[in-house]
């Protein structure tokens, strides 16, 4: 049945393609201890400190929460020498992005958004009646600066920068992230989406909240506790912006939108250096392991600066095959149909054990 009360650009939008409960795909599959490498999640859990936090938070849960988020804010904001009000904490980063959107944009209004890139940004500006500007990323997945300035028309409001870029894991250089950012004119906002910045080691990635520091412009930085922390689960993020822009969104911003547990988890997780340095050390030895192992097998696969990266399984096989069989053999990755990328999966750095668990049964399906 057609509802005829429901806008075309809401019918129009393909949802985004959320995975099954691990649980349930074991069930389905009869397969016990399967392995998820798909979602680009902490595969070490949650910061130890986070967790305690959160133990000693639950004698409070008949009281809303903190609606300013006022001892989170305070410490981001010590920690990245900037305003408190300059900071606005969502449900995830990803209720910061629709945020912005409602705030920024009127329907008939255009953001432009890379492609490939997050799906979320396309998905959410559809909703609001916006209008996406896709601009293909260019051969070696970089950002296309020129196409990007090209795009920018009288109603564009929002530019999208997913930096590392998701799925690729591609990131903006310094040089090109300052060309994007000042040669916009100053009717659109820059929404620099930093959710893996903590992973990256090139000494050459842009720090869009010192870039927002030197030159307060229209710049809105998102930050999220999901990947790093190990607190997907909560959905807990943040923005960084001039506290004018913060000041517009806060106006559209629910009044308890981050619940209790989430900023106490919050709170903890940023002092938890034992646990973030754990993080990073897997995730540095996981890609080294995978890279090499990849390599000997004759893989090939997009190197990253993120937690996560591009695998081609092979000229005769697509992603989703890939996906179908690796499934069967209890390894849950990303088939990238998606997002136009046919030939690819998307794996996302495990434990050692799953790394090693991932390689042996991708060499199996291989024939190798």
């Amino acid at each position: 049945m057609t509802y005829r009360f429901v806008p075309p650009y809401i019918r129009d939008i393909v949802p985004y393609p959320p995975g099954k409960p691990i649980e349930e795909v074991e069930r389905e599959l009869g397969i016990p201890h399967s392995v998820k490498i798909a979602s680009n999640e902490n595969p070490l859990g949650t910061s130890p400190l986070a967790l305690r936090a959160m133990k000693r938070a639950l004698k409070g849960l008949n009281r809303y929460p903190d609606g300013s988020g006022f001892y989170l804010k305070n410490k981001l904001s010590a920690m990245h020498g900037v305003r408190p009000e300059a900071i606005v904490l969502g449900n995830g980063s990803n209720e910061i992005i629709e945020l912005i959107i409602r705030t920024f944009m009127q329907p008939g209004d255009e953001a432009i958004i890379a492609d490939p890139s997050f799906l979320i940004y396309s998905i959410t500006v559809k909703a609001s009646g916006g209008r996406p500007v896709v601009v293909r990323l260019l051969d070696d997945c970089g950002y296309d600066i020129a196409g990007m300035l090209r795009a920018v028309g009288r109603r564009t409001r929002l530019l999208f920068v997913s930096n590392p870029n998701n799925p690729t894991g591609t990131i903006l250089s310094r040089r090109d992230y300052r060309r994007l950012v000042r040669g916009l004119p100053g009717h659109v906002i820059v929404v620099d989406d930093a959710a893996y910045r903590e992973f990256v080691r090139s000494d050459d990635y842009p720090d869009g909240i010192d870039e927002l520091k030197k030159r307060p412009r229209h710049l809105i930085v998102l930050r999220t506790f999901s990947k790093l922390y190990g607190l997907a689960g909560l959905r807990i993020g943040y923005g960084v912006t001039t506290p004018e822009l913060a000041g517009y969104l806060e106006r559209v911003r629910q009044p308890f939108n981050v619940n209790s547990l989430a900023q106490a988890a919050a709170l903890a997780a940023l002092d938890d250096r034992t646990f973030i340095q754990r993080t990073l050390r897997n995730n540095r030895n996981g890609l080294a392991y995978l890279y090499r192992s990849l390599d000997r097998m004759g893989v090939r696969f997009i190197p990253t600066e993120a937690n996560f990266f591009l695998i081609k399984v092979s000229p005769t096989m697509t992603g989703r095959q890939a996906f179908a069989r690796l499934l069967k053999r209890g390894i849950i990755v990303r088939d990238m149909t998606s997002y136009g990328l046919g030939d690819y999966i998307r794996i996302n750095v495990g434990t050692p054990s799953e790394n090693r668990r991932f390689i042996g049964e991708l060499r199996e399906i291989l024939g190798l």
